[in-house]
């Protein structure tokens, strides 16, 4: 009995040498391919810093988020879309337009067409929406008037409320003939989803699918927190929304998390701009649905479109599968082309390296930079991750502000006075590297001055974070803000 204990011992000592030593050899070998992927610094280390300060959750977390896994059926569905996007592209060659070399957002339109896809075009009026409830006002209506196609992407649809208003409206729409399609992302819309409204849609014959869905088995071959974060609206292929609003009433949203009502804006689009906003939506809904483009492209609507206005529109979608790091470069871009002013709304402020640099030299530059950021977040870690970084800003000299009338949600810079972003993309890595965004590139003195009045008005709103009430901070917060920063490329 003794003989046969001593060998159970045995064994399980050599298998737990085994296990150890096949352990240290992931470890090292998930380091190895961080250093060999050649990402930026501060992505490789925080890497290098989870994979080896937590040796069983560290590797773990890394083989779940560390790759950008699109899998294959998703990346040859984008493939198939090349062809015929471009096609559609020359079709609207009347409204497009090259910025002049002297104008201050040709730097960022040059570079977001060469490296995401989308000309600027001409031709586009431009409708300013402030409130939620204008927002509710404008879409119902248009889609009460909808003849031919009602299509709609967003990441999150919370019933209740308005947002009801939007499904009896879009069952009204199917009644009539309308053709109605809704891709809502599958973990952001997940209650939605599972909830009894997309059948009586279905039911009443408008087409409801989950993008980007999850699984246990889908997460060995894709990276499960890819996400669609546009929100974009197309009624009869004439009219489109953008900007930072879910389809949620605010009332009825996350009533308990502490941060105060959501606070956001979106833009009614008119023209020849639509177009690339609904090419955006048949492409997402072609690979996420695996119908096929060409087919699609009835949908969109009557080409060419007549001008409706002036402004100058650039729909900029973005997203792991339009190319490493370039909406960063381009939105870096946007900073450094500035001469007197930027400003700056996202409710999740956590910068990479680059971005970082280009507010801290602006502003050292003399330019004026003002940030503005909500005075509460949903999120600890992105909170504690954020003011990380505010002191080496405001001590370059950016103005630091912190919205108190709720959770800042609308997303927007203005350059110069001249020209601006707006849309969906949070000056954050998720929205940067692993998020389907959608921004505007406006480049229009008269919608940049509404949206630059509509961020003064949230300057008024907010306070001034000082330099002194970051040092003053208690030690133990300014360690985990530090902690959180050294993770923060992983966020």
């Amino acid at each position: 009995m003794n003989e046969l204990l001593n060998d159970l011992y045995h064994a399980a000592t050599d298998y737990y040498g085994i296990l150890v030593l096949a352990h240290i050899l992931l470890q090292l070998g998930i380091v190895a391919r961080v250093i060999m992927r050649g990402l930026p610094v501060g992505v490789s280390l925080a890497w290098v810093l989870v994979v080896g300060g937590f040796p069983v959750a560290g590797p773990l977390v890394y083989l779940m988020f560390g790759e950008l896994r699109l899998g294959s059926r998703r990346i040859q569905r984008f493939k198939l879309l090349t062809k015929p996007v471009v096609k559609w592209l020359e079709e609207l060659s009347d409204s497009h337009t090259q910025l002049d070399a002297s104008h201050g957002g040709q730097p960022f339109a040059q570079l977001a067409e060469r490296t995401l896809g989308f000309p600027p075009l001409s031709g586009g009026r431009m409708t300013l929406l402030p409130s939620w409830g204008e927002v509710f006002d404008a879409i119902l209506e248009d889609i009460a008037d909808a003849e031919e196609t009602v299509l709609m992407e967003f990441y999150i649809w919370h019933p209740g409320g308005r947002a009801d208003e939007v499904v009896q409206a879009l069952i009204d729409a199917a009644g009539r003939g309308v053709k109605c399609r809704v891709l809502l992302d599958a973990l952001g819309s997940r209650d939605f989803l599972r909830g009894p409204t997309p059948k009586r849609l279905r039911d009443a014959g408008v087409e409801v699918h989950a993008a980007l869905p999850g699984g246990l088995w889908r997460m060995l071959f894709v990276r499960f927190d890819l996400r669609l974060h546009r929100k974009n609206v197309i009624i009869d292929g004439q009219v489109a929304f953008t900007g930072s609003m879910n389809l949620v009433d605010p009332r009825y949203f996350k009533q308990d998390s502490g941060v105060g009502q959501w606070i956001d804006a979106m833009t009614r689009i008119e023209g020849p701009p639509v177009k690339a906003m609904a090419i955006t939506f048949l492409a997402d809904w072609s690979v996420e649905v695996g119908e096929d483009i060409e087919e699609l492209k009835l949908l969109s609507g009557p080409y060419p479109l007549p001008p409706a206005g002036d402004c100058v529109v650039q729909a900029v979608p973005s997203g792991p599968a339009y190319g490493q790091n370039a909406m960063e470069r381009a939105l870096v871009m946007a900073v450094y082309s500035a001469r007197e002013e930027v400003v700056l709304t996202t409710p999740y402020f956590v910068p990479d390296e680059p971005m970082q640099m280009a507010l801290a030299s602006a502003a050292l530059r003399g330019v004026e930079v003002t940030l503005v950021v909500p005075a509460r977040v949903d999120s600890l870690l992105v909170r504690f991750a954020s003011n990380a970084f505010y002191a080496e800003l405001i001590r370059a000299g950016v103005r630091v502000r912190l919205f108190d009338g709720g959770l800042l949600h609308t997303k927007s810079v203005t350059v110069d006075g001249h020209w601006c972003l707006f849309g969906s993309l949070n000056l954050d890595p998720r929205s940067l590297h692993l998020n389907f965004e959608l921004t505007l590139g406006v480049y229009d003195d008269g919608f940049t001055r509404q949206l630059r009045a509509l961020q003064g008005e949230y300057i008024e709103s907010s306070q001034p974070l000082t330099l002194e009430a970051l040092i003053n901070r208690p030690p133990l917060v300014h360690l985990a803000e530090n902690v959180a920063r050294l993770v923060a490329p992983l966020l």
